[in-house]
């Protein structure tokens, strides 16, 4: 490792808090914060909003070639995101954009133009990246890496609860239902599956606090910092 840099990844399921773990703990170690799934969630407002077949191989290139993605976070938290000079913020969150974007995640020339840009992003600098693939193929040789996840129902609740607060009108079983399909095309997609990498760090947060969370993944990136092996119990 470059002592001058450190490189944290964390995967895990849709609803598990991978972003808000990964928001705090990059504060704290002032890490740049990368947040893939806004960058898969722009790309699928793009295709939704340009009207790009999938299976157009033509026009899905073209898209992807002169595709200009930024997700920039500023001193209040918030979050700005760009496609090709518009500002998405508002659209990425869509039921629409939240319906495809799996779907759209699978697609192979979708995903390795967007590791390209995740890669380039994170070149020389201290990161935190969230996402599903981040320690398994966007970074494998990551300083340390955790698989975040909870159970179902747990995962359910929390973005239920998340979507009530932002004021919206939803069904605890609709929001279940959505976030165990995406669990399926997520985990089961033929291009960089959802999965654990073989020396990430799993923590199943179900029964555990932020706090308690926040306080795990920042003790074990102290210990590499020092240059001690991660403790994965």
């Amino acid at each position: 490792m470059d002592m001058g840099t450190i490189r944290v990844a964390i995967d895990g399921p849709a609803g598990a808090g991978k972003s808000t773990v990964a928001k705090t703990v990059a504060r704290m170690f002032q890490l740049e914060y990368i947040d893939t799934g806004a960058m898969y969630r722009a790309v699928t407002w793009g295709i939704i909003h340009g009207n790009i077949p999938l299976d157009d191989e033509r026009q899905l290139r073209s898209f992807l070639g002169s595709l200009q993605l930024s997700v920039e976070h500023g001193a209040d938290d918030r979050q700005s995101v760009w496609l090709n000079g518009q500002e998405i913020n508002e659209q990425i969150r869509s039921p629409q954009v939240t319906n495809y974007v799996s779907v759209v995640a699978a697609q192979p020339l979708i995903r390795e133009r967007l590791v390209e840009l995740q890669r380039e992003i994170a070149r020389h600098k201290s990161v935190i990246m969230d996402g599903r693939d981040i320690g398994t193929v966007v970074f494998p040789d990551a300083d340390v890496k955790f698989f975040i996840t909870a159970s179902l129902e747990v995962r359910a609740m929390r973005r239920y609860r998340e979507l009530l607060a932002r004021g919206l009108a939803v069904d605890y079983e609709v929001v279940k239902q959505e976030l165990q399909r995406r669990d399926e095309l997520d985990s089961k997609r033929a291009h960089s599956p959802l999965q654990p990498a073989p020396d990430a760090i799993i923590l199943d947060t179900s029964e555990m606090t932020l706090t308690e969370v926040v306080e795990r993944v920042s003790e074990t990136i102290r210990r590499v910092k020092r240059g001690e092996h991660p403790c994965t119990t």
